[in-house]
């Protein structure tokens, strides 16, 4: 089908992708568990956008030029692995404001989180600042496009397209539960203080791995 083999194998492979955790559905379920559906909607289109960028860059080529200089993927590697170091520092202190105070500051802090976050932004920026993702879109996609099709680059569009479905689905499953356990947190203020400590440590893990990865 427009040049794509082993279509079930694929699906199969994209299910258990998705379903690993990641800096892209974590910071979903955060913001929805923390501002709604919308707002988890949001950044859920940043992801989205983000990595329809990825795959894009990927069927281009992108992946090649950065598996062959080193530089550039030192660049992006360490751009990348910084931003998500400031988002952990700054959840990380969120939880500390938590535990001081579990009420007048909280509800001080998540006020003035409403004002300064940007939930699209960030989401694209985190989506956009992974170079493993392109590498990994090729590595992955390639696998499953027929070499002897006349039009590769159509290829990709489907795998992609299955790709956002895949994601569309999963993110949405998570919003909605992350609304659930936003009553949860306003209700338990120690518990919102550990998830959000979690969540921070997760954040700089994944700037770690990100360091450590090569190309």
């Amino acid at each position: 089908m427009l040049g794509v083999i082993d279509l079930p194998t694929y699906l199969a492979g994209l299910v258990l992708i998705v379903l690993l955790p990641g800096p892209n559905s974590l910071y979903v379920l955060s913001v929805a568990a923390r501002k709604g559906i919308r707002a988890g909607y949001t950044a859920a289109a940043g992801v989205w956008c983000g990595d329809a960028v990825l795959m894009t860059l990927s069927a281009a080529g992108v992946a090649s030029l950065l598996q062959a200089n080193a530089v550039l993927f030192g660049v992006v590697k360490y751009a990348g692995a910084g931003y998500l170091t400031w988002l952990a520092v700054g959840m990380m202190r969120a939880a500390r404001g938590m535990w001081r105070n579990r009420r007048e500051a909280v509800a001080a802090e998540e006020g003035q989180a409403a004002v300064d976050e940007r939930p699209y932004r960030r989401a694209l920026v985190i989506s956009l600042f992974n170079p493993k993702a392109i590498l990994f879109f090729v590595a992955f996609f390639v696998q499953f496009v027929d070499s002897g099709y006349a039009y590769p680059a159509l290829s990709f569009v489907v795998l992609g397209a299955f790709a956002q479905v895949a994601s569309f689905l999963y993110l949405t499953a998570l919003i909605f539960g992350g609304t659930r356990l936003a009553a949860a947190f306003r209700r338990r203020r120690r518990l919102s203080a550990w998830v959000t400590s979690a969540a921070g440590a997760l954040f700089l893990g994944f700037a770690v791995k990100l360091t450590l990865a090569s190309a």
